[in-house]
Formats: structure tokens, sequence, C-alpha cells
């Protein structure tokens, strides 16, 4: 291939080349820009999901809130009224069962307030600052979308595509030329040593014959000479010239490597930073506020159910029997002795054994005393059923009941299905355990009276 068909390839593809190269950096630009708009779309649809969520779980936080107070005043509202209340509000030494009641419905009413604070929470704090997020998500994608378009005009002004490949092609064109130049060069040195051979074996070879062709010779050799050296310029020169094209091309080359890796490696980062500024430490920010809020809620009702722990814990029967009895002296403090009353001046008030009510008395004592002992052994046989019952009642009443806990298993369908059939046996079981509880109390009633 001659320089002149190189020169009409390279002008091809010069003219076809930069617009095939601008074109895909443009549509990678365009996928940059469309990027951001779906990223930012994408972060907004977040928020606006979240804050949905935000405010649904508001209204039912609410709602539980209300449905709790009712509960817990209503319950509060007819023991207020009671006459146990009554009678023991004004010490308040209640009952240990009454004081249970009491705890269960003040634990109600703070988790009411619990919950509505968390209503008052979301909707009055998380929702807002989530919408504000919003807003900065969509301000700062339009900055940066503003401002990665102002750097995709600049970088495409430069035309670097264009100017790579025009160099490229000068530096090819100047190349074939020293090419050429250097051929013709060494064509140019093999003739000039073959007429030198040819000159050295004509003068070897007819001595005598030298002088007739000397002036031609001469001549020729001077051609020769002169051609050498115009084609030896001319190498120089063209080797220069490709040089110096060589040194624009790699220059070229080197700017349009830098700025397309300067703006994919930093320019489109420091993008992304400025798009992403401030945007995971928002949202970080407001989900560490859901946290602490459900934390606290979830402090406060753990703080409830250990106060009616220790309120179960405190249930004392034998206190609450001593209370009753306290609180109703009337009804179970002992009626007063009955007193001797004599009877027309008699001044006896005590048992005599006078004469023959002696042998009466001692056979009287004698009967009592041993129906007495037998009367003992019976009570000791009884006290022992008595325990041995209650025990069994005891026991009984504080089995564990694993079944009433059996929602609270996972919700798999496999597990679902083991628990649908395990109804039926923990029904049986349950109704088991009453069975022998109403047959101990009737016992133990029994052998009570």
């Amino acid at each position: 291939m001659n320089a002149t068909t190189l020169e009409l390839v390279l002008l091809d593809i010069s003219r076809v080349i930069p617009p095939i190269a601008t074109y895909f950096v443009s549509v990678a630009m365009g996928e940059q820009v469309r990027g951001l708009d779906s990223q930012a779309e994408s972060r907004q649809q977040l928020l606006q999901d979240v804050a949905d969520f935000l405010r649904r779980k508001a209204e039912v936080e609410q709602e539980y809130s209300r449905g709790l107070e009712k509960l817990s005043e209503r319950f509060s509202a007819k023991i207020r009224g009671s006459k146990e209340h009554q009678n023991f509000r004004k010490d308040q030494n209640l009952p240990s069962p009454l004081n249970c009641w009491y705890t269960i419905l003040n634990q109600t009413r703070q988790a009411s307030r619990d919950h509505g604070a968390l209503s008052e929470i979301y909707t009055g704090h998380l929702v807002l600052r989530l919408v504000h997020i919003s807003e900065d998500v969509g301000r700062l994608a339009r900055k940066s979308k503003e401002m990665e378009q102002q750097m995709q005009d600049e970088l495409l002004k430069l035309n670097l595509a264009f100017v790579y490949l025009q160099a490229m092609k000068s530096y090819q064109t100047y190349r074939i030329d020293c090419l050429n130049a250097e051929a013709k060069l060494r064509e140019a040195e093999r003739q000039e040593e073959k007429r030198s051979g040819g000159k050295h074996s004509d003068l070897s070879g007819s001595p005598g014959g030298a002088g007739l062709d000397k002036t031609p010779r001469r001549t020729s050799l001077r051609k020769v000479e002169r051609l050498l050296e115009k084609r030896q310029s001319k190498f120089l020169e063209s080797k220069l010239k490709c040089a110096k094209a060589r040194n624009d091309y790699l220059l070229n080359l080197h700017t349009a490597n830098s700025a397309m890796s300067n703006y994919y490696v930093r320019d489109v980062a420091d993008l992304l930073d400025c798009f992403d500024l401030g945007f995971h430490l928002s949202l970080g920010k407001v989900l560490r506020t859901y946290l602490a809020a459900e934390s606290r809620a979830q402090a406060s009702w753990q703080q409830g159910l250990c106060a009616i722990e220790g309120a179960v814990d405190a249930l004392d029967p034998l206190g609450d029997k001593s209370r009753m009895m306290e609180a109703n002296p009337a009804a179970y403090c002992p009626p007063l002795s009955f007193d001797y009353q004599p009877h027309e001046g008699d001044e006896v008030s005590e048992v005599r054994a006078e004469g023959p009510l002696r042998n009466e008395l001692v056979s009287r004592f004698q009967h009592i005393q041993s129906r007495l002992n037998s009367i003992t052994l019976e009570t000791d046989e009884v006290n022992k059923t008595l325990k041995a019952t209650l025990q069994s009642l005891i026991d009984l009443l504080t089995a564990e009941e694993p079944e009433a806990l059996d929602a609270f298993q996972g919700c798999q369908s496999t597990e679902s299905l083991k628990s649908t059939g395990s109804d039926a046996g923990g029904k049986q079981a349950l109704a088991k355990r009453r069975a022998n509880q109403q047959d101990t109390e009737s016992f133990y009633i029994m052998v009570e009276s």
C-alpha cells in the first residue's frame, strides 16, 4: 500500500470513527444522567414508603393507646366503687390479689401512654424528617445532574476522539513517508554499491581502456551521489517529521486517556458523593430514633411486667386472711364469754367433788379422756390425709401448662399443622387436669369437714 492509498484510508477513518466514538461516549454519559434520575426516584420512593408505614403505624399505635386507656379506665372505675376498695383505700393495705389487679391496670395505663408517645414521635418527628430527606434527595439530584451535564459538555467540547485520531493519522502518514524515504535511500545505497563494484571490476580487467570511459562514468557517479544525498536528506527530514508526529500522537493519546480517566475515576465519583451527601447519615439518624423509641417503649413495658411479677410473687394467702379478719372485726372476732350467774345468794363458782358426786365425776372424766385420746388419733390421721391432699392440690394448681403458649410457636406451614394436630391433645390434658383438681378439692373439703 503506497502513501496515497494510506492517506485516503486514514481520511475515511478520521471521518467515521470520531462520530462513532463521540456517540458511544454520549450514550454512556446519558446513561449516567438517567442513572442519577433512577437512583433519586428509587430513594424518594423508599422514603415515601417508610413515611407511609410510619403514618399507618402511628395510627395503629394511637388506636391501641386509646383502646388500652378505655380498658383500664373501665375496670378502674369499677373497682373504685367496690366495697372492698372502700375498706382498704385509706391505709392502702390491700389484699395481695387486689394489689396484683391494681398493678396490672397501672401497667396497662402506662402502656397506653407509651404507645401514644410512639404515635406522636412517628407523626411529629420521624415522618417530617423523612419528608425533609426526600426534599434533600431531590435537590441534590438536580444539582448533581446539572454539574454532571456541565462536565460532560466540557468533556465533549474537547473533541478528544477527533483530536486523537487526527494525531494518529498524521503520525501514520509521516511514518509511511519515513519508511518510503528509507526504502528509497536503501535502494540508492545498493545502486551506489553496485556501481562502485562495477568500477573496480572494469579497472582491474582492462587497464588500457580506462581513459576511454572515464568521463561518462564520472558523470554517472556524480548523479548517483547527488541522488543519494537527496534521498538521505529526504529520509532525515521524513524521520524528523515522523518523530514530531509521534510525539504529538503520544501527547494527544495521553491527554485523551487522562481526561477520560479523570472524568470516570474522579469526577463521576465526586458527583456520586455529592448525590449521596448526607443521605445515609440522615436516614440512619431517623432509623436510630425509631429504634430508640421502640427500645424505650419496650423497656417501660418490661418494667411494668417486672412490677406485675413482683405483685404475683407477693401473693400471701395467710396475710390476706389476717387482713380480711382485721377489716371485719364484728364478723370474725370471738364473742364475749358466758359469765356464771349465781342464783339466790349461791356463792359457789367452781366444780366440787363431794360425797357421792366424786365417783360420778371420776367416771365421767375417765370416759371423756378415753374419748379424747381416740379422737386425737383420728385427728392426726385426718391431718396427714389433709396435708397430702393439700400438697396434691397445690401440685395440680402450680403445674406447668405448656400448651397455653402454643400460639407463640413459629408460623411456618409445617409447624402450624403440628400445632393444629396438638390442639386436641392439649384440650384433653387440660380437661383431665381440671377433673383431677375438682376431685381433689371435693375430697379435701370432705375430709376437712
